[in-house]
């Protein structure tokens, strides 16, 4: 019997300990011997099914030798931060889904688990129950990645569907996911961008060898995005979707961001709709491949929880080397990259042609103006906006 504890028993750690369950006897025949959860440590005890297995006191963990796989699912990075440091001092490998502990802590958590001959796996962190880390650093291995992009937060994506498919305002349709239970009660992580800009954090350090700072990407969220938008996008055969994006530049310098894009129908990730998400890989020999499926929820992070702790069981005695540089030496500001641009401006066709050149107009009614530019880097874009009176503006994904 192979016995393995939980840190946290919130949506995901349950769901942890209910594939465990669920999936006993797959599990089983792929390891050579049962798994089961022996202790899950939690702040206050509650009654239940795992009421049993509760213990407020890590050390009962990382004492006990018949654990040898901890689960992380606190969250954050304080307390979870400090306990994953302990197992993996203690010779334990941790297993987490916990995307802001992995940007900001990844790199240094990853070199103990190298000294310990222990794992730190993560590949719930980013998409969810969606396979990426493994077919990054392993499938795609003989490529050199230059760019990863993609729908990486579902409750984001809900909210633009529903704005898209129902004419639903922004507030509605974050109240409809909320109801749902797709948003939390503050959903200021999804909507604002910064849940995006970790887990885009951790495809890029993976991807290009080196640290990103989550603290140096700039991250846009959709609170600013309007029907009236939406509805312009759409007539012209584009939907609003909010990205994260990772990008090899010349010289091996990199970059990152995330904001909301116009991307074309004809683009596949433009149809991935509702909680789904979607992860587009650039190598300079597969060229495009996309992962798609559901990027969060109990189950599906719970799964691909449950599979990294397959993984360290089946590794002997630890797996192949994963990690990145702490050399945070070589990012750029993504306000460099090229892209056309979309704004909408109080104002005329010649307004904005005075002030980008040629200029593509989607719609022109009211008093507004809303078109699209020729490549331009941000930083140039935004100051040739500077003298118009801009109600909205995105990049384009090109």
């Amino acid at each position: 019997m192979i016995q393995i504890a939980i840190m946290g028993l919130g949506t995901v750690g349950t769901g942890v300990a209910k594939v465990v369950e669920a999936n006993a006897a797959q599990i089983s025949r792929k390891l050579g011997e049962p798994l089961a959860v022996k202790t899950v440590l939690v702040r206050h005890f509650r009654e239940g099914a795992y009421r049993h297995l509760m213990t407020d006191d890590f050390e009962k963990i990382a004492s006990d030798p018949e654990i040898r796989v901890v689960v992380e699912t606190i969250g954050g990075v304080e307390a979870a931060y400090e306990y994953t440091k302990r197992a993996l001092m203690a010779g334990k490998h941790v297993v987490t889904a916990n995307k802001q502990l992995v940007a900001e802590k990844g790199c240094e958590l990853l070199a103990l688990a190298k000294a310990k001959n222990v794992n730190y796996l993560f590949e719930a962190s980013v998409g969810g129950g969606i396979p990426i880390l493994h077919p990054l650093t392993q499938c795609m291995a003989a490529n050199r990645i230059d760019e990863v992009y993609g729908i990486l937060n579902g409750t984001t994506n809900y909210i633009l569907t529903r704005m898209i498919r129902t004419g639903a305002g922004f507030a509605d349709a974050l109240k409809e996911a909320q109801e749902k239970g797709y948003a939390e009660a503050d959903p200021t992580a999804d909507v604002e961008g910064h849940d995006t800009g970790r887990k885009i954090c951790i495809l890029a350090d993976l991807a290009f060898g080196a640290q990103v700072d989550p603290g140096a990407v700039p991250m846009e969220g959709i609170t600013k995005i309007s029907l009236r938008d939406v509805e312009i996008a759409r007539k012209a055969g584009y939907r609003i979707k909010l990205l994260g994006r990772a990008l090899r530049l010349e010289g091996g310098r990199r970059t990152a961001y995330v904001a909301p894009h116009l991307i074309a129908e004809e683009n596949p990730i433009s149809g991935v709709e509702d909680v789904f998400n979607a992860v587009v890989v650039k190598g300079n020999a597969t060229g495009e491949v996309m992962f798609y499926g559901k990027g969060a929820g109990e189950l599906p992070t719970a799964s691909a929880c449950v599979a990294d702790v397959m993984e360290c069981l089946q590794a002997s005695p630890a797996r192949e080397e994963i990690g990145w540089s702490p050399v945070s030496d070589g990012y750029e500001d993504p306000a460099k990259l090229v892209s056309r641009h979309y704004f909408r401006i109080a104002g005329s066709e010649a307004e904005a042609a005075a002030a980008f050149g040629t200029v593509e107009v989607l719609a022109a009614e009211g008093g507004e103006t809303a078109f699209l530019t020729e490549g331009l880097k941000a930083g140039e874009a935004a100051e040739r906006a500077a003298g118009l009176q801009v109600l909205a503006g995105f990049r384009v994904l090109d």
